[in-house]
């Protein structure tokens, strides 16, 4: 158990490379009830959403998930999250660690709107099934209708008995659902979940496959490929972010840095040998700084060592062979 963003947190519960192989091979749980669930009622959240985060908000069907970020005057990411539109309401689930920042964030900016938040954080928890067995797993707990959801979308439902919310969304490059219900039926929904999940491989994961899961998958992680100083059309993020919608806080300078060109692009990087390479390590093409790593990790389903890093775009060509620094010795990568 470790201290992560406020919360304490399992890194594991057995091995990282037993349950990153359980997750891509069978179905594993996680624990994300750290993650923050903020609640937006009244008749100008969808418009006050759509004036926070660079995403278009009023584009969202009922049952609808988007990812988006929400970006400081500058371009620079305060968070990135997921926007959930339900009949009555639409919620925000934000980065633990983030979650008083982009509250107080919120509260600067919700002058002027017809609109009530609710940080439902400590009142509600969250799991994550994750793998090619996680839509048995939630379909033998007693929700069918998890099947019919289609990616990035959300729907109330009854979870074994327990009311909650089930989305078709998850943060390891596989298929899986993450459910909500209220915190007093949290263990109960773990219990459930791991009793009939046992027939189909389930383990409890926790942390530190986490990150392996989402490094493989090349999903950014915030403190490491997102920060104030990354802007998420640096960071190749384009899809979350709609220049050609209503104005957001951060549009104006997001135009300007397209309009001026990128200069650094996240990029995916594998090693020679099974050193890692850690966050801040230096790359280097042909003797010359080239960038830097932002996350690395040996990946257990690629039996290599990877990273993903920020390295001038001119020199961001797929194949270039490059050269990493790790603790003072320079290893080969492309």
């Amino acid at each position: 158990m470790v201290e992560f963003g406020g919360w304490r947190m399992p890194v594991q519960y057995s091995t990282i490379v037993e349950e990153h192989q359980c997750v891509r091979q069978a179905v594993g749980l996680f624990d994300i009830a750290h993650m923050g669930r903020l609640r937006f009622t009244g008749p100008d959240a969808c418009r006050f959403l759509d004036s926070l985060v660079t995403n278009d908000v009023t584009k969202l069907e009922v049952g609808d998930i988007r990812y988006a970020l929400v970006t400081n005057e500058h371009g620079g990411v305060l968070d990135d999250v997921l926007v959930y539109r339900f009949e009555d309401c639409y919620s925000l689930v934000v980065n633990a660690s983030n979650r008083p920042k982009i509250v107080d964030w919120i509260e600067q900016h919700i002058a002027g709107f017809d609109v009530r938040m609710e940080d439902r954080t400590l009142s509600h928890a969250m799991v994550a099934l994750q793998g090619p067995q996680a839509l048995a797993v939630i379909k033998a707990v007693g929700c069918g209708i998890a099947e019919s959801l289609r990616y990035y979308s959300v729907t109330d439902a009854d979870v074994g008995g327990i009311p909650g919310v089930v989305s078709r969304t998850g943060y390891t490059g596989e298929d899986g659902v993450e459910v909500i219900v209220e915190t007093t039926r949290a263990m109960e929904l773990w219990e459930r979940l791991v009793e009939k999940g046992a027939e189909f491989g389930l383990k409890p994961c926790g942390l530190g496959c986490r990150d392996t899961l989402r490094l493989e998958a090349a999903m950014p992680l915030y403190g490491h490929e997102l920060s104030e100083t990354i802007d998420p059309l640096t960071a190749g993020l384009a899809f979350g972010v709609k220049l050609a919608a209503e104005d957001f806080v951060g549009k104006a300078a997001l135009l300007r840095i397209r309009d001026s060109g990128i200069n650094r692009v996240r990029v995916g990087i594998e090693l020679e040998g099974r050193r890692i390479a850690r966050e801040g390590a230096l790359v280097f093409l042909d003797g010359k700084q080239a960038g830097e790593v932002t996350s690395g990790t040996f990946s257990p389903t690629l039996e290599k060592s990877i990273a993903m890093g920020y390295i001038d775009k001119s020199l961001s060509e797929v194949g270039n062979q490059l050269e990493v620094d790790i603790r003072g010795k320079r290893v080969g990568a492309s």
